[in-house]
């Protein structure tokens, strides 16, 4: 009799030990950041966690160091653990990753996608990977182009106008067409002149060496337009080191970083495109937990109406909104 109480002792403890993993499994959500060391990808983290945290899940983070391949394995791996229940991806080849998105909606397990969408068409947020829980980003065109247009108006009454574009990385598909959408825009008009195109590689360092190499080149600049607010912080110090006041010039970037706010504030920068990524994170969240728990699923958040403020950021914006502060450093 004591052994068999002691066996259905240990059986019951074995049991509830099951259900205990079985239980800390379906809480556990992972996130893929396209780089775990850049500034956004971690604000978009922290908004994944807090919320996370708010709904009773736990998070851990996967670092795609900017690279397709790496970030492709990765998901590869984290869906064989069998470790966690949802998957949030901000992706580093927006077209090629896709495969791994299939599978993952094979296994049944929910995968929502950041800041971009996944699949060969950049410009719609609709799902083009069947299963897909989750899209949570900013169609790259629309903001692309009305940063374009702000230059536009910046370069009226001045023939020519020299503008320097740094964009991310040209290997980038979206980067691509941001700088497609940058370059058409800005053609239409005949007193518009882009005298270069350089790759900051979202860092001020890498931004710092480009600029400084293009203003060996172009002794006279007016506006330097980018897609991130990283490489106005290089191109700030380029900028200053060649002589130039940045005040004097146009400077838009993206992101709303919180060193871009305040530059905008104190009248050094102009602009910046703001995808609000802490928002972004926590909103991905949400649509995963509801989706483990049989909850409505918003399938479709564009970030461009979805923030705090109007995606496009100028002091009469911050004026208007003085309580606001960027949602990441840089």
């Amino acid at each position: 009799m004591i052994r068999h109480l002691k066996a259905l002792t240990l059986g019951a403890g074995l049991a509830l030990a099951l259900a205990a993993a079985a239980t800390a499994q379906t809480k556990k959500i992972a996130y893929f950041a396209a780089a775990s060391q850049n500034g956004f990808n971690q604000a978009t983290y922290a908004g994944v966690e807090e919320k996370a945290k708010e709904l009773g899940y736990e998070t851990a983070i996967f670092d795609g160091k900017f690279d397709a391949a790496h970030q492709y394995s990765q998901i590869e791996d984290v869906l064989a653990s069998g470790n966690y229940a949802g998957f949030i991806v901000a992706p580093n080849d927006t077209v090629g990753i896709a495969g791994a998105f299939e599978q993952v909606i094979a296994a049944g397990t929910p995968i929502a996608t950041v800041l971009f969408p996944v699949g060969p068409d950049l410009t719609t947020l609709e799902p083009q990977v069947e299963g897909i829980t989750a899209t949570v980003a900013s169609p790259p065109v629309p903001g692309a182009t009305s940063q374009a247009e702000a230059v536009v108006a910046e370069c009226e009454g001045r023939d020519p106008c020299n503008v320097v574009i740094i964009i991310g990385a040209k290997i980038f598909p979206f980067d691509n067409l941001r700088l497609e959408t940058f370059q058409k825009v800005l053609a239409a008009h005949d007193n518009i002149k882009v005298v270069a195109v350089g790759e900051g590689w979202y860092s001020p360092d890498n931004s710092l060496t480009a600029m400084t190499d293009i203003l060996q080149a172009n002794s006279d600049v007016h506006v330097v337009l980018s897609n991130a607010d990283q490489h106005l912080v290089g191109v700030e110090i380029a900028l200053e080191a060649a002589g130039y006041t940045p005040s004097d010039l146009f400077l838009s970037g993206g992101g709303a970083a919180a060193i871009a706010i305040d530059a905008i504030r104190e009248g050094r920068w102009d602009a910046t495109l703001a995808y609000f990524p802490k928002t972004m994170g926590a909103l991905a969240m949400e649509q995963i937990a509801n989706a483990i728990e049989g909850k409505p699923v918003t399938q479709v958040i564009n970030m461009d109406t979805a923030g705090p403020l109007e995606a496009m950021i100028d002091k009469a914006v911050l004026d208007a909104n003085p309580d606001f502060k960027g949602e990441w450093e840089q």
